[in-house]
């Protein structure tokens, strides 16, 4: 074989993986759109104990084929504190048992019939669907045709590997990797776990290490030694998504990765006994051994049942096993990776730039920042009354020093998190309803960030009056601090509806509040006449109090203006 001829098959090799990846993302996302609300209200009310956590991994991995999609998915709810760190190793380890199911689908249908034979007239099924204008039907045809390319890309596969017998030197490198006893299961261990990285799906590398067994390349025992590299590989996506995550992401993903290596380590040490279980099952079942000759078509197609048996019964075993130390996986990686973030500094606490997510997990992540955003706010709305009481600089330039940081943290999360929202739009294509929502969310922002600006220019006012000497009485103190606590009824209220689901807002508690608040105004504004008229007040005194009880007003008019945008989100 010469250069050229090399290079030729490397790039076969490297579309026809490109093709088999691309299918199995197309599926994905597009089960992700047509499940995408059911899938999420499952990951968060399936998961409150261990168990039904394993069960709900299993069920999206399964459905979704994608065990880095679906791991990905618990990452982004911890990311977006929407479930525990507990829950989401139990839905993890089920995701790694869910996996299976694409090694079942490639060895029960890629060697035993032509699904590529049968691909494009399913793909042709798909074509109306794709014209649909319902999203949901389009997402149907999308996950069609993806299903199409999956098995064309392994067809593709099966086909550009050479024959071992027609192209013996190029193959000789790996008859020297598989002959050295132990070392060599070691050895494709390592090459199973780089090539996982590398493709960044171990549905990919399931896929070249059926098809390389199956055509004689490799032995069922450095098969096997793969598949356990690629459930190492597989923990490196999860991983990179947490980098850019928080705490609670990088301990989840953390998890993972000791999870997966803990299961390799013992099966490692029982590996060969293992292998023999697996053989004196498939010898029973079918009469030929997994460690027969390859060049017998009967041992061929008996090696990929071999290897989805080991891949299930080795994921099944691992969770059972440690399914019960769950707990203490939690202490450990919550030990080993420390929370060292300081409150008053800037950062988003939820939504990540590098996550890889749906439109609809997408809009959790930033639901939940939007909340914690305003929780950021409401450190400012805390410091209201603080402020109204303080009359000399020393103690209000405390107070001054957190309005100026906090006020500042609320501008940067503005910016970002409408960058993210922005994201979400570009990235994919997004339904009528997550487009609504994005809108929304882009409104309600924007408002928070208007409060923030309020309650800063509070602390101006409030540091025009002292520096002018200007005081008030204690009638006018008590009411502002009435109106004051209003304010703070509305901000709560808000609050509650930001964190619950947006379609069920009531906005009649928000009316209600906003009425006193208006109220409260008018009666300062009379109170602030009556005062000038019998000359109880200065001029500049009063003006100075008109400034602060419409400061008050408006902050509560802004919160209002949030209620409504929230209420505009229909489903």
């Amino acid at each position: 074989m010469n250069t050229f001829e090399i290079i030729t098959l490397i790039l076969k090799l490297a579309g026809s993986l490109c093709m088999f990846l691309f299918g199995i993302k197309m599926m994905s996302d597009s089960l992700q759109k047509v499940a995408g609300s059911k899938m999420r209200s499952i990951l968060y009310s399936m998961t409150s104990n261990r168990f039904k956590g394993v069960f709900t991994g299993i069920l999206v991995t399964s459905v979704i084929q994608s065990s880095s999609a679906s791991t990905v998915m618990v990452i982004s709810f911890v990311n977006a504190g929407l479930m525990s760190l507990t829950a989401a190793i139990g839905v993890i380890m089920g995701a790694n048992i869910g996996t299976t199911v694409t090694a079942w689908l490639i060895s029960l249908l890629g060697f035993k019939v032509s699904m590529a034979t049968l691909s494009l007239p399913l793909m042709g099924i798909a074509l109306p669907f794709l014209f649909s204008k319902k999203d949901k039907q389009r997402s149907i045809g999308e996950l069609i045709i993806g299903f199409g390319i999956l098995f064309i890309g392994l067809e593709y596969l099966k086909t550009s590997i050479p024959d071992i017998q027609s192209n013996p030197e190029f193959f000789n490198f790996l008859g020297n990797l598989t002959n050295n006893g132990y070392w060599s299961i070691l050895i494709f261990v390592l090459i199973g776990t780089i090539l996982t990285i590398v493709l960044q799906s171990s549905s990919a590398t399931m896929a070249l290490t059926l098809v390389l067994c199956f055509n004689g390349i490799l032995p069922f025992e450095c098969g096997a030694a793969m598949v356990l590299g690629e459930n190492i590989g597989t923990t490196i996506t999860a991983n990179i998504a947490a980098l850019v995550g928080n705490i609670s992401a990088r301990r989840a993903a953390f998890a993972h990765t000791l999870f997966n290596l803990i299961g390799v380590i013992w099966m490692l040490i029982v590996f060969f006994p293992f292998l023999r279980g697996i053989d004196y099952f498939i010898v029973k079942s079918t009469g030929v051994s997994a460690f027969g000759d390859p060049n017998l078509e009967a041992v061929r197609l008996a090696i990929p049942i071999a290897l989805s048996i080991f891949h299930t019964a080795f994921n099944l075993i691992n969770t059972f096993i440690l399914i019960w130390f769950t707990d203490s996986i939690a202490k450990l990686v919550t030990w080993v990776i420390k929370d060292k973030n300081s409150d008053e500094s800037f950062r988003l606490k939820y939504i990540t730039q590098g996550m890889m997510n749906t439109s609809e997990l997408a809009t959790i992540q930033a639901k939940k920042e939007i909340v914690f955003m305003a929780q950021q706010t409401n450190k400012m709305i805390v410091m209201l009354p603080q402020l109204l009481t303080t009359d000399n600089e020393k103690d209000l330039k405390p107070l001054g020093i957190k309005m100026d940081k906090y006020e500042e943290i609320s501008d940067r999360m503005l910016l970002e998190i409408s960058k993210y929202l922005a994201s979400i739009t570009k990235s994919s294509e997004v339904s009528a309803a997550v487009a609504d929502r994005i809108i929304a969310m882009l409104k309600i922002i924007d408002e928070i960030e208007r409060i923030a600006d309020r309650c800063y220019q509070f602390y101006r006012e409030i540091s025009a009056k002292i520096n002018k000497k200007i005081t008030f009485n204690e009638a006018v103190t008590k009411e502002l601090l009435v109106m004051v606590e209003y304010t703070q009824e509305a901000y709560s209220n808000m609050m509650k509806n930001l964190s619950e689901d947006y379609h069920k807002i009531d906005l009649a508690p928000g009316n209600n509040i906003e009425k006193k608040i208006n109220e409260q105004r008018d009666d300062l504004r009379t109170m602030n006449a009556e005062m000038i008229r019998n000359n109880e007040i200065s001029f500049e005194a009063s003006s100075s109090l008109n400034e602060i009880f419409s400061t008050y007003e408006r902050i509560g008019d802004i919160i209002q203006n949030v209620n409504k945008s929230i209420a505009t989100v229909k489903e």
